[in-house]
């Protein structure tokens, strides 16, 4: 194994703590039991933790540019270390929610730098392969969470969902004293204000979507608004901006964040959903309704690093069209489930929508750290982050708010077909805007 290739998984192993979280969705019923929890309360586990790493992740990418990748990851993996291990020995839920916020700052750090850490090992050149390793390792991480947390909550309860994560953190850290060096140079300062209001901003936005339907996200919403006006206005005047806007207005840049959001938020219908197909319309053991689901994130895990490799002889505007029509279809196909559907149909199916996710992210990444200037390559690759976990976010509140509506209407099984037919076209949508827009780029180029 070559330098770069050792390097690679260094990175792919501490970046694998973030996605192992899904871990923790599978302890909340023993979470709630052990603190004796209303069901609605769990909630705030999830809260404290993904708002803290969304708000934070893209200061820390434009902190990884100025003082070193490698410095702000092995320091996400350090505070990671401890975070995690608090988690674990939480006597209370309050401290349990202030710890889940130490870990998001962790998780912050480690996400923020990452994806440049990769490209940085493995050469510019390569940049798509090391996006498609990258991207293949949280896919990874994502499908093991949920069968390592269910074989330790059942043996341990669930503080093993944050002890196990210890070790692979520190492991991470003691193999880390090879990565790139910290950048040489003038250091240009950092803007604190510019990263005050973005932190502002996307805190009160994600508090929107998680309180819609209650007069509370109307101020929220108001708060978002504001705070986004005043981080973009200040950041057009700063010499020094964690992002510069006037890259959103490239030809299809904006469109294609937008595109990244509007992805995941229809992917994680699978998520929000399909546990409940699972429970409620299929005979299937819960062990095995658990490998079926994370069926989605391997065929992320798989596609990826074939789509990088892809990447070097087909545009990655193409593969981005490529990932959302095949995504829509997954999502599409979802919707065609009845009871008693086979588990080989079920498994097929989901494996087709994660791999269109994985091909979509992986072109969409591409994409950003080609279009950012590379001594921008931390807010690059936070970018990419920021708005996937926006996506996600939003779709808990969004889809749940809809699915809500119809399944009273309808009950579950048509409420799910509905729900998913809406899912599976918002790719297809994205997909054709992108093919326009690709023509127009053509035809005024």
């Amino acid at each position: 194994m070559n330098r770069g290739a050792a390097q690679a998984w260094v990175i792919g192993l501490g970046t694998a703590v973030v996605p192992l979280d899904t871990s923790v969705n599978i302890a909340f019923p023993a979470i709630t039991r052990g603190f004796g929890l209303a069901t609605a309360d769990i909630q705030w586990v999830v809260i404290c933790y993904v708002l803290t790493y969304t708000a934070l992740t893209l200061a820390l990418g434009r902190i990884g540019d100025i003082y070193g990748h490698a410095r702000v990851f092995r320091a996400g993996l350090i505070w990671s270390t401890v975070a995690l291990a608090l988690c674990a020995l939480a006597p209370s839920f309050a401290t349990l929610l202030v710890a889940r916020f130490l870990q998001g700052i962790g998780a912050a750090f480690v996400l923020s730098c990452g994806p440049a850490l990769a490209t940085a090992a493995y050469g510019e050149a390569r940049r798509s392969r090391a996006l498609g390793f990258y991207i293949m390792m949280f896919g990874v991480g994502s499908t093991l969470g949920p069968w390592i947390g269910g074989a330790l909550v059942q043996e341990w309860d669930w503080p093993a969902v944050f002890a196990f994560r210890v070790p692979v953190a520190a492991l991470a850290l003691l193999l880390s004293r090879g990565l790139p060096a910290p950048q040489s140079g003038a250091r240009e300062p950092f803007d604190f204000l510019g990263a005050v209001l973005l932190a502002a901003a996307l805190t009160a936005m994600l508090l929107t979507f998680n309180r819609l339907g209650d007069l509370a996200a109307i101020p929220l919403a108001l708060t978002a608004l504001a705070a986004f006006v005043a981080f973009f206005r200040h950041e057009a005047r700063s010499p020094n901006p964690i992002i510069d806007p006037s890259v959103f207005r490239l030809p299809g840049f904006a469109l294609l964040n937008l595109s990244n959001v509007l992805i995941n938020l229809a992917g994680f219908s699978v998520w929000l959903l399909v546990p409940f197909y699972l429970t409620r319309a299929t005979n299937l053991p819960l062990a095995l309704s658990g490998a079926v689901l994370a069926t989605g994130s391997l065929g992320m895990a798989v596609a990826s690093p074939i789509a990088g490799r892809l990447a070097g002889r087909v545009s990655s505007v193409h593969l981005a069209l490529a990932g959302a029509v095949l995504a829509g279809l997954g999502l599409l196909l979802i919707a065609t489930w009845g009871r008693g559907t086979p588990a080989a149909r079920l498994v097929a199916t989901l494996f087709l929508q994660g791999a269109g996710v994985g091909v979509f992210q992986l072109a969409y990444t591409d994409i950003v750290t080609a279009t950012i200037p590379p001594q921008h390559r931390g807010v690059a690759g936070s970018l990419a982050m920021v708005t996937r976990t926006v996506g996600t976010v939003s779709a808990a509140a969004l889809v749940m708010l809809m699915f809500a509506q119809l399944e009273a209407g309808s009950g579950f099984l048509p409420a799910f077909r509905e729900t998913f037919v809406l899912a599976g076209l918002v790719p297809l949508v994205i997909a054709g805007l992108l093919g326009t827009n690709l023509v127009i780029t053509r035809e005024s180029g």
